[in-house]
């Protein structure tokens, strides 16, 4: 009896000092492995959705413009600016007085011949940005007409257009001078009337949405308190500059002959001194340049950017960039 007693108690010996010195360096190895492990895969998070975040802010605001500016001279049953009564012209920006919203400058909303205008790498409108704009960006005007045809509105600026002609007007003037027929081929009316759409995209450098961020806005025409009125909306913070080229073809041969810079008048048939007749914009090349909303340990920012025409130099602080570059048709160019 007291040998198998000695025996058991022989076989409950525990681990020694050496054996559990080494168990727990094994042990710590491990989670020290395993921490480091974690830490990679919250930083190559954190990495994946920065990087995810600025490409869906670029997507977004890309998207707002393009779909904008594919439809520029659009004007319901025709593209044809120049045929349109009431639209601006050299010397009379509003010749037909209609009740134009000029805080924005005479001819903003009526300069239908410029389907696609804008300023070069400034912010010249009379109407002011809100906040300040951001220096060095370009702000791009489309001016076009809704796609599906609506009802007459009093209190907005609209056109009605046929194949051949069309004519901007408000419900308060006198109505277009031309009448509302059937085709008798088809049964279909021969003329349609439509909102007129214009929106001047600029960046601000300050957002609403998150304060100390720069963001893209555009000036729209609307319509507030039964009369046509401009507002100041808020599109996609995280936008720090914009930059437009313009693709015209000079000798109607359907080609971009040569990339313009916004406000230069060789396009402009409102402007007689630099008008090159036959002059038209059939593409656009946009540039955006996004950067994250919040700043980045151990990021840099030492990439200098020159988008379009302008060089934005290095910014060398901790926010992450992208810059993105398109070019867009112009589906309603004439052909």
């Amino acid at each position: 009896m007291t040998k198998h007693k000695f025996n058991a108690r022989k076989s409950e010996s525990g681990l020694t000092m050496v054996e559990l010195l080494v168990a727990l360096a094994i042990g710590s190895f491990l989670m020290i492995g395993a921490v480091q492990i974690y830490n990679q895969s919250r930083q190559a998070f954190v990495i994946n959705e920065s990087i995810a975040r600025i490409q869906e802010t670029a997507n977004f605001a890309l998207d707002t413009i393009e779909s904008d500016l594919r439809m520029a001279s659009n004007w319901g049953r025709t593209s044809r600016a120049l045929s349109i009564e009431g639209r601006s012209i050299l010397g009379d920006r509003n010749p037909n007085n209609l009740p134009e919203p000029a805080v924005c400058g005479d001819g903003w909303a009526l300069d239908v011949a410029l389907a696609v205008d804008g300023e070069n790498n400034q912010f010249t409108l009379p109407c002011l940005p809100q906040p300040a704009a951001q220096p060095d960006s370009d702000i791009i005007t489309v001016r076009r007409a809704t796609v599906a045809p609506v009802a007459i509105d009093d209190t907005r600026l609209q056109i009605q257009t046929t194949r051949i002609q069309g004519e901007i007007f408000s419900a308060k003037t006198p109505p277009p001078t031309f009448s509302v027929s059937v085709n008798p081929i088809t049964g279909q009316p021969a003329s349609t009337t439509h909102n007129l759409v214009v929106n001047s995209y600029y960046v601000a450098s300050d957002s609403a949405l998150v304060p100390g961020v720069p963001t893209l806005r555009r000036k729209r025409l609307t319509s507030v308190g039964g009369a046509p009125t401009i507002v100041d909306e808020e599109v996609a913070p995280g936008v720090e500059n914009i930059q437009i080229q313009l693709g015209i073809d000079v000798d109607a041969d359907n080609t971009v002959d040569r990339y313009v810079n916004p406000g230069e008048g060789v396009y402009d048939p409102n402007d007689g001194a630099n008008f090159v007749p036959g002059a038209r914009v059939i593409t656009a090349r946009i540039w955006l340049l996004v950067r994250g909303v919040t700043p980045e340990n151990g990021i840099v920012d030492s990439t200098d950017y020159e988008p379009g025409d302008v060089d934005l130099g290095t910014f060398n602080d901790p926010y992450r960039r992208m810059q993105i570059s398109k070019t867009i048709l112009l589906r309603n160019a004439r052909t």
